[in-house]
Formats: structure tokens, sequence, C-alpha cells
């Protein structure tokens, strides 16, 4: 439960410090003291949205810190021992706004996002307000109140999330069956590029290797006539060669004896050259002997290559870029295959999805019709005992049209009222007026709150609209919620005032610079008096006094 509430330069609150009891805790005060101010900073506590205006003026931020005793809520602890967060004594929620509109949020301590702050203030704390009145008259409220009633809530979460995945397989499914056409030709294609490809059958190197070969035999005849010039110029020409200058040149030499150094280093270099001169007229008539100028050859090239150049052109890519198309052809056709294979794989998924849906939604509902009945009679009961004599109120479950898997399950849930005898059931936004709304509304948070597991709930004006005898009856519905954990309500009425266990006075507080709100926990004198105002205004009298003392006391009795 919420035992203390810790409000720092929020609005017109300069500081608040609260320490908060088990059992209903009434909250009271003049019209615009800020009796919801102090919801208003524990929703922020709890994730709610806020920006720079919450700020009190002339403060840097606003600083909101609420202390929950967490023992009693096992869901509560659980969620704090997941994420490391646990700690000894209460579990401390703190939220901080700076004047610019920066907001962080804390846990015992621990930054975190508003998201945490808000769902582990879902399993802290249940904040039921005026406001709830209009979204009554939306079948979505209507749904996720039966739901609450019948302890059904994570069981529709199952069936809300089965709906989903069956409808993402299903886009998944459609989007793949729809390209089906424009896959196969696809697929077609790519069959018939890589054959191509394949019979190919390019090797490694291979383009490198043909191009050097093409160009040694179309330069075939060219080589062999330089081949044979250069052996006639070295050694076969009878008009002269190298072979035969060179001995000419030596056998010159040769006469003269005792020859000076120089003159023998030059015989031994023509010498040498001789000797390479001959070497080299070897290599060259080996190789115009074994020389093939094979033409049958140079034409299989002539045609290998122009089927190469060929399907490069065809494709637009370099020839020695094929090689590597073909694995991206490969690659992509493998992916079709795959998507063939999703194609069947989803279908089975969807199967699946869809025999999940169908069981839990089933379940579903039979929960929701075994529920709405008692639910049902539960409101109608309290309706009638909130000035509605004759009332009636009923639950109707219609089946949805569609085939297809629904987030919120097989039916569709509608809350149909008759305010006076002799009326027929209709829809809420057709029958009831904004009093009759008010307390229907009351009956059915009343009803559904005592099936929460939630320890804390917190009513903020939730009897507007009732007065007389029926805001008598509000109060004791208040209070018995209060017995069985912790209860705090604003309120106007001193019928629901007097029936709390604790009584909280907001009031203004002001100087001549400034005004502030202040909350003063009333002793049992106290109480008298603020009841006895909101009985008979400023002025206190003898009678509202005593009223106020007999309407206390017949309580405590």
């Amino acid at each position: 439960m919420l035992v203390h509430l810790s409000i720092h330069n929020y609005a017109i609150v300069e500081h608040l410090d609260l320490e908060l009891e088990r059992g209903m805790s009434v909250i009271t005060g003049e019209t615009g003291a800020g009796k919801s101010i102090m919801l208003d900073a524990l929703g922020l506590a709890l994730g709610d949205r806020a920006d720079s205006g919450v700020v009190r003026p002339g403060a840097d931020k606003a600083d909101i810190l609420a202390s929950f005793d967490v023992h009693d809520i096992p869901e509560a602890r659980d969620w704090l021992e997941e994420r490391d967060l646990e700690h000894d004594g209460p579990c401390i929620l703190r939220r901080v706004i700076t004047s610019e509109g920066r907001s962080r949020g804390y846990i015992n301590g621990t930054p975190c996002p508003l998201g945490d702050l808000k769902t582990l203030g879902s399993l802290l704390i249940d904040i039921h307000s005026q406001h709830e009145h209009q979204s009554l008259l939306k079948p979505d409220t209507h749904r996720r109140l039966l739901d609450e009633y019948a302890g059904s809530h994570d069981l529709a979460r199952q069936v809300q999330l089965a709906a989903q995945r069956w409808r993402q397989t299903s886009q998944e499914l459609e989007r793949l069956s729809n390209s089906g056409d424009e896959q196969r030709a696809r697929h077609q294609l790519l069959s018939y590029q890589l054959e191509e490809l394949e019979n190919l059958s390019l090797g490694d190197n291979e383009l490198e290797q043909l191009e050097q070969e093409h160009k040694t035999l179309s330069n075939s005849e060219q080589l062999l006539g330089a081949c044979r010039q250069v052996l006639d110029m070295c050694s076969e020409s009878d008009a002269g060669n190298v072979l035969s200058a060179l001995t000419a040149c030596l056998n010159r030499l040769a006469n003269f004896s005792n020859q000076p150094g120089a003159l023998s280093e030059a015989s031994n270099m023509l010498a040498s050259a001789q000797i390479q001169v001959e070497e080299a007229v070897g290599e060259l008539n080996r190789f115009v002997d074994h020389f093939d100028s094979d033409p049958q050859r140079q034409q299989m090239l002539e045609e290998r290559l122009d089927t190469i150049y060929t399907l490069a052109r065809k494709h637009r890519i370099q020839p020695n870029e094929l090689g590597e198309l073909q694995q991206r052809l490969l690659d992509e056709l493998e992916s079709l295959n795959a998507d063939d294979q999703a194609v069947e794989r989803l279908s089975e998924e969807l199967s699946a999805y869809q025999r999940h849906y169908q069981e839990k939604a089933a379940e579903l509902s039979q929960i929701r019709l075994h529920a709405c009945e008692s639910l049902a009679e539960r409101v109608q009961a309290e309706m009638q005992g909130l000035g509605m004599p004759g009332g009636r109120f009923s639950i109707t479950l219609a089946a949805t049209a569609s085939r297809e898997p629904q987030p919120n399950g097989n039916e569709s849930i509608e809350f149909l009222v008759s305010a006076n005898p002799g009326q027929p059931l209709k829809s809420l936004a057709k029958v009831a007026s904004g009093g009759e709304l008010s307390r229907i509304s009351l009956a059915i948070q009343v009803i559904t709150a005592q099936t929460s597991r939630v320890p804390t709930l917190v009513f903020d004006e939730v009897d507007v609209g009732i007065g007389g005898p029926t805001a008598e009856v509000v109060g004791q519905l208040l209070r018995r919620l209060g017995e069985r954990g912790q209860v705090l309500t604003v309120t106007h009425l001193p019928q629901v005032a007097a029936q709390g266990h604790q009584h909280l006075f907001v009031h203004k507080q002001r100087d001549r610079q400034e005004t502030r709100t202040a909350v003063a926990t009333l002793d049992e004198s106290q109480r008298i008096e603020e009841i006895a105002r909101m009985l008979g205004g400023v002025d206190l009298t003898e009678e509202s006094l005593l009223h106020a003392r007999k309407m206390v006391t017949s309580v405590q009795s």
C-alpha cells in the first residue's frame, strides 16, 4: 500500500509530506484548494506525462516521491526482483521534472524509463476518476471491465497476441503469394541465365590464357618471318652474317702474338659474343622447327572467345566479371527457392496460430460468459442501492462476424441499462443521464475494485452528481473497500467524508507574496468541524456540528 507521499515544488505545493494508513482515507477541502493536486502528483510518480508547467513558479524542478509497502504484493516483488531493483524496506518511486521540461524517473534510486514507472505503478495502485464516466460509453471500456472482473486479463492478452501473430503471418504470406507470378518469371529467367553460364563453364584464369594463346597464333606468320630473317642475318646469309664477321675478326687479331692487354681483352669479348650468337641461333632454330601454326586451333580459340564476349555483352558486364555474375544469380535463385519454402512454412504457422487463437479465444469466451451474469447482477444491485430502484443492468456478448482472429476475442461486449422500471434495456449512451451515468459508473468501479489484486484504490471525485441518501450508501461502499486494503477518495460529500478511517484536509496558506497548498491530518474534533462545514458552509452552527458529530460517531459505532 501507499505509505508515504512527498511533494516538492509541484504546482502551488511548496513542500508536502503525507503519511498514509490502511483503510479509507478521505481528502476534502475548499474548491480550488488543490485536492486533486495530490493525486495528480501521485500520477506523475506512477509514470503519467508531464511538462514544465507543473513546476512551481520560481523553482528549478518539481520532485515527487511515493513510497509503497510491497510486502503483500507478490507481483510487484517479482517484477522488482526480475530487474534487480529489489530494496530493503518500502519501494520508492520518484519523479523529477525540471523547469526546462526534462523529466527523470527512479525506482529505488535507480534511473528508469517512464514506462517502467507506469508498469510497476499499475501493480501498486489503481486510480478511478470522474472522467471514467465518459469512457464508460465506449465498448472497449466494457470489455476491459468485464475481463478485470473475470480475472481474465492475462488470457485476454494472450488472445490479443495470438491474433497479432496470425495477422502478421497472414500479411507476410499474402505478400509472398502476391509476388508469386513475378517470382516464377524471375525464377525461370535466372534458371536460363545460370544454365548458359554453367554451359560456358569458364575456368579460373581461362580467359587470360585464351587471349594470350590467340594473340600468339594470330601473329604466327609475322613471328616466323622475323625468326627466319634473324637466322639469315646471324648465320645463313652468303652475303655476310654475324657469325662469319665475328670469326673473321677473331682470325685477324689472332695473327698478332704478344698482344697487349687491351687487345687480348677485346679478343676474349669477341669470342664470348660468338658463343652467345651461336646459342641464340640454336634457340631460334629449335623454335622454328617446333612451331605449329594450327589454323584449326586458332579458329577454335576465336569461337570460344566470341562465346565469352557475346555472353558478357548480353549481361552488360566485362568478360572477366562473368564468374561473379554467376555467383550473384545463384544466390538470388537460392533466395527465391527459400521464399517458396517460406510460403510452405508460413502456411503451416498460420494454421498453428489460428488453432492456438481459437483455443484461447474459446476459453476466454467461456470465462466472459460465466462472469458477465455475475457482474451484471452485482452492478444492478449496487445501482438500486445508489438511488435507482427498479434499474436493470445487463451485459451482452455478440459473436463477431469476421472469420479472421480478432484481437479482442470472438465476441463484442456491451453494457445495457434500464434506468427506470418498465423501460427496455438500451446502450448506456442512449438512456443514461449525467447523474445516472455517474452512479452506474460508481457501481461498476466498486464491484470491479473488489476483485482487483491491486491493494491501493484511489477515487477522485467519483461521487459527482450524487447526493442525499445515495451519498451515504456511496460512503459505505468505499469504507467497505477500505476495510480490505487501502482507499483514497477525494470527495465533496459530507456523507462520504464521515465514513473515512482517516481524514486529510487540503487548504491554502497565503502570505503577501504567494499562496501555498497544505494538507493536514484531522483529529476527531477537527474532523467534525470540517464535516459540519461541508454540511452548512463557512459559518458553523450548533445544528451542523451536532449533525456532523452524529455522522462520525454513528460510523465508529
